[in-house]
């Protein structure tokens, strides 16, 4: 391998946690060819979020080198319900739901990706395959080897149920690797088994066996567990500016040298203080994915929200109506805020719901319209609305 190619594999294994078989990247960059690096999404959720971002600009990594990445968007194993990491079959979701988040993932990924670098793939293509050939594919594998992965042994010990369905998904993600014919394969450590199987399963179809690549898998801004939306504790790329920088405020500062490893190229410096590394990791961020000006203002807004207390200079205004002239708090919230009634009923006990800067209480569930009227109700820290009676 010549210096250039050893310096690349040096620069592409930063922050890796595996690379298997070891010294087989170093050796297929030393063949100078283009390398298909495959990533799969199943669309389970509409949105990217940073826990992605990790992936995402390890690919962008390999495409700056002058290889391309094939992005499969799992429309057919979003079906099945991926159980890496679950203690619990996935609910299954409808195909038109499945289909629109496929849009919003592929439209997403490209803010991280070099889109003329990237080959998309749905599949759906082969994955609706004959019976025969579904049965040549369960061949490849034993139950006794699917039962190895953590996940299925501890539910299985746990005689928890495990679907026929679930136990096929990390073999439907192993063929996908044959009819891409990828040389690697990334994902987080929760998908080391499955990267590691769909060797077997090239070998199988005679296929040259791709790299699992595995990266850390980001904690969540409550740094106890994975980024995810179910959790709550997800920061979407797409989300406004405001939120995606008010989101990183509350990051713990142990969990602090993680985001700046997997996220950003700026060293983290553990003398200075937490809330300065905060600030500069939501500038950056917000930069990256909504420009500089966004970033200035979205540290604006927090400051004075959070530091002179005042009201953001745009309110969003919604319609009130009710037909008694009263209306119910938490019926309102939910409407407008996104959220369930049981959870509006806990912030307003909690102290977290302001009329015009005064706080409501659980005592205050049914109000007077005409006290709402023009008054901005402020639910958390950083959402607001003004409302208005209908005419």
């Amino acid at each position: 391998m010549t210096e250039p190619q050893a310096a690349d594999a040096e620069f592409l294994l930063r922050n890796v946690v595996d690379a298997l078989p070891e010294g087989e990247l170093e050796r297929r960059l030393g063949a100078g060819r283009e390398l298909r690096v495959k990533f799969g999404i199943d669309p389970t959720a509409p949105d990217i979020h940073l826990g992605h971002v990790v992936v995402l600009r390890k690919l962008r990594e390999f495409q700056d080198l002058g290889h391309l990445v094939v992005l499969i968007i799992g429309d057919y194993t979003a079906r099945v319900g991926d159980p890496s990491g679950r203690s619990a079959t996935r609910p299954q979701l409808p195909p038109e739901e499945i289909d629109a988040h496929a849009k919003t993932f592929q439209d997403q990924a490209f803010e991280v990706l070099d889109r003329e670098r990237t080959e998309v793939r749905f599949n759906g293509e082969w994955l609706d395959m004959p019976m025969e050939d579904l049965f040549r594919l369960a061949r490849t594998s034993t139950v006794a080897q699917l039962l190895e992965r953590d996940d299925f042994a501890k539910r299985y010990a746990g005689r928890e149920p495990i679907s026929i369905l679930e136990l096929l998904y990390p073999l439907l993600q192993g063929y996908d690797s044959v009819e891409v014919r990828s040389d690697v394969e990334l994902g987080g450590t929760d998908q080391k088994f499955n990267l590691l199987l769909a060797r077997d399963i090239q070998r199988q179809y005679g296929v040259p066996e791709q790299i699992a690549l595995t990266m850390p898998i980001l904690p969540g801004i409550d740094g106890q567990v994975r980024m995810s939306k179910s959790a709550g504790n997800y920061v979407g790329i797409t989300e406004p500016a405001e939120e995606i920088f008010g989101k990183l405020m509350r990051v713990p500062d142990d969990t602090m040298p993680q985001y700046y490893e997997l996220l950003l190229d700026i060293p983290f410096d553990p003398g200075k203080p937490a809330v300065e590394s905060k600030r500069a990791l939501g500038r950056a961020l917000v930069e990256r994915f909504h420009g500089p000006e966004a970033a200035q203002a979205a540290e604006a807004h927090f400051d004075r929200l959070h530091v002179d207390h005042e009201v953001p200079d745009e309110v969003e205004e919604a319609e009130l109506s009710s037909a008694d002239g009263t209306v119910h708090l938490p019926a309102v919230m939910a409407e407008h805020f996104g959220m369930s009634r049981s959870e509006a009923r806990r912030l307003l006990a909690g102290g977290g719901v302001r009329l015009d800067g005064e706080p409501l209480s659980e005592s205050d569930l049914d109000l007077r319209t005409e006290r709402l009227d023009g008054a901005i109700l402020q639910v958390g820290k950083r959402r607001f609305k003004r409302f208005r009676l209908a005419a």
